[in-house]
């Protein structure tokens, strides 16, 4: 049988390019210390990158630049699945995702279920804010990020455009899981899940 870092670089490999992973997925292969080591050697073997403390990939190359930044979004679902925590984009974020606002946020910013903490990937900083349930309703669906981007504007700032844009862009399982959350979202949120689900 093949040894455990060789099991785990196999896996890796067959992850599309640019994949962020840690430790815990690959709990099905070996102890947690042992898995820790096997990635020690290969990161020090140059064949995985460590971004932070248990989140690794294998970087995408450029021709000219050499290799590129993890995606922000990627790490931030893997340190949230190490940590076993719920992540939801803020609301600005969710808005800007499904192309809703061309604005982007200045900050890199999830909100989370855990205690509230920083971390450093390369030359950006992902921040991670604890939340209440009704900031992570629905955390880790389509249907979550929607929400949240329907909150981005508020009950004073949406169009029937931005609800027309919902309407032909989400996939019909994200509007089935928006009208299973309205019954906990605010009234004025409802009302406007109602009008994207119709």
């Amino acid at each position: 049988m093949a040894d455990l870092g060789s099991r785990l670089f196999a896996r890796i490999k067959i992850a599309p390019t640019g994949s962020v992973f840690s430790p815990r997925m690959f709990d099905d292969l070996g102890k947690r210390a042992a898995v820790d080591q096997a990635l020690s050697r290969l990161t020090k073997a140059g064949k995985i990158r460590r971004i932070a403390r248990c989140v690794y990939d294998i970087p995408k190359m450029h021709p000219t630049l050499g290799a590129l930044s993890a995606d922000p979004d990627a790490v931030a679902r893997s340190i949230a699945a190490q940590a076993g925590y719920r992540l939801q984009p803020t609301p600005a974020r969710a808005a800007n995702v499904l192309g809703l606002s061309s604005q982007v946020p200045a900050q890199i910013v999830y909100l989370i279920d855990g205690s509230s903490r920083k971390i450093k990937v390369g030359n950006q900083i992902i921040h991670f804010k604890h939340a209440g349930p009704t900031a992570l309703l629905g955390a880790g669906t389509l249907a979550g990020v929607a929400l949240q981007a329907i909150r981005a504007f508020g009950p004073d700032h949406l169009t029937s455009g931005i609800i027309q844009q919902l309407r032909q862009s989400l996939p019909s399982e994200a509007k089935t899981g928006l009208k299973d959350l309205a019954h906990y979202a605010p009234h004025w949120m409802a009302s406007v899940i109602g009008a994207v689900t119709a």
